[in-house]
């Protein structure tokens, strides 16, 4: 088995197998019309020094190797994490080429002095720079470098280029995966193609060693648990060992949900009679008050009780909590707010980090202002301002949730 990692054996090495960027490598793409003018001039000359910005996994360094190798120029890459000016300038002056191809990944974690160092080059054409960023150049690239390189902007990958890339894997590896697998798969890599071809990877390893491979060989099939064990996926737990401390906080939390407030001060009592600790029990009807209470008082209220609480502590807080609780339990109660947020999240955790639409980012710099940053944006507009994917979708509306 080779040891080079499953996203660097798939790595694309011509504009043909790219995968992605349609607006930077397509047939009307400024990295193909620069390839092209190169083709028909017979001519280095004039192709110039860029800066991709984007997300990680969306082709930044696989482009640059691209370029390197159309232009057949040396190529030196570095890391901005771990590199110093001193190794660049060596191979610089020690490359007897013309033009070497200089990239530096995350070119934002250059200091100042470090990216001045590197103007001398790149204004004379020494080199053919190419930086890297996840970060906004408009402010973590210094303005000399920055007017001497144009900024190409990468977005991050639909799950259409992801399931294409996949196919390639799966095709290398010699593996299949089911359809559930593979939409969870897609909607968890949040269009980062490295994360999705190394938790194929694992997956791949793992299902070698699962009780599905009881006859020797690895399952040519690999479900949504083999993914999910490959993603690692976070699991939420309980503690096993404390059923009835949880019973009886379940029982208080519940009784004052129903406004039992019989009930919930009973329950309260249970508690402060085992001694538990009271901004614990306070910390809990500060979450209740925003989860379940429709009036925003009764947050101002709960916030006093926890205030109370740690500067009087027991015996007497009790009496704090005691007129908490029947305040919060009396109280009208409506999660419509919390159930709201719920789906909100649940759409976060899915969906992942979906882009910010361009007509609500703020235009800061020119730059930004120049690829759309807030183009056509109204104060008063009656759109939707969600990403796309999720444009026109009601989390809350007077009063009700989406799945009431």
């Amino acid at each position: 088995m080779s040891n080079i990692p499953l996203p660097e054996l798939l790595r694309p090495k011509t504009l043909k197998d790219f995968v992605g960027q349609e607006n930077l490598v397509g047939p009307n793409g400024i990295i193909s019309k620069l390839f092209l003018a190169q083709r028909r001039s017979k001519s280095e000359v004039g192709f110039p020094s860029l800066i991709f910005w984007g997300p990680p996994g969306t082709g930044k360094t696989t482009l640059a190797r691209i370029i390197a190798n159309t232009l057949k120029r040396d190529f030196y890459e570095f890391s901005a994490v771990n590199a110093k000016i001193k190794d660049i300038e060596k191979v610089v002056e020690e490359d007897s080429s013309q033009s070497p191809l200089i990239f530096i990944d995350e070119i934002h974690r250059f200091n100042k002095a470090q990216q001045d160092k590197l103007l001398p080059y790149v204004e004379s054409g020494k080199i053919l720079f190419i930086g890297a960023t996840t970060e906004n150049p408009s402010f973590e690239v210094i303005g000399p470098l920055l007017s001497r390189c144009r900024v190409l902007i990468l977005a991050q990958l639909s799950e259409k280029d992801l399931l294409k890339i996949l196919t390639r894997a799966l095709k290398y590896i010699k593996k299949k995966v089911n359809k559930k697998a593979e939409k969870f798969l897609l909607e968890a890599s949040n269009g980062d193609a490295r994360v999705m071809l190394n938790v194929i990877e694992i997956a791949s390893q793992l299902s070698r060693s699962s009780t599905r491979a009881s006859s020797g060989q690895a399952p040519l099939t690999l479900l949504l648990s083999d993914i999910e064990t490959a993603l690692q996926r976070r699991q939420y737990t309980f503690d096993k060992n404390g059923d009835q401390f949880y019973d009886v906080i379940s029982a208080f939390i519940k009784s004052m949900r129903a406004s039992d407030t019989d009930a919930a001060l009973y329950y309260l009592a249970r508690m402060v009679a085992a001694g538990q600790d009271p901004l614990y029990i306070a910390r809990r009807m500060v979450v209740f008050a925003s989860e379940d209470v429709a009036s925003p008082t009764a947050l101002v209220v709960a916030n006093a009780v926890f205030a109370a609480c740690n500067t009087i502590g027991y015996p007497e807080c009790q009496e704090n909590l005691a007129a908490g609780v029947v305040y919060l339990s009396e109280a009208k109660k409506d999660r419509s707010a919390y159930n709201a947020y719920m789906e909100a999240l649940a759409d976060v955790n899915k969906f992942g980090n979906l882009p910010v639409p361009l007509k609500i980012r703020n235009p800061v710099t020119k730059l930004m202002k120049d690829v759309g940053y807030g183009k056509g944006y109204d104060k008063y507009t009656k759109e939707s301002l969600l990403p796309d994917k999720l444009n026109g979708k009601r989390y809350y509306r007077n009063g009700k949730t989406q799945s009431d």
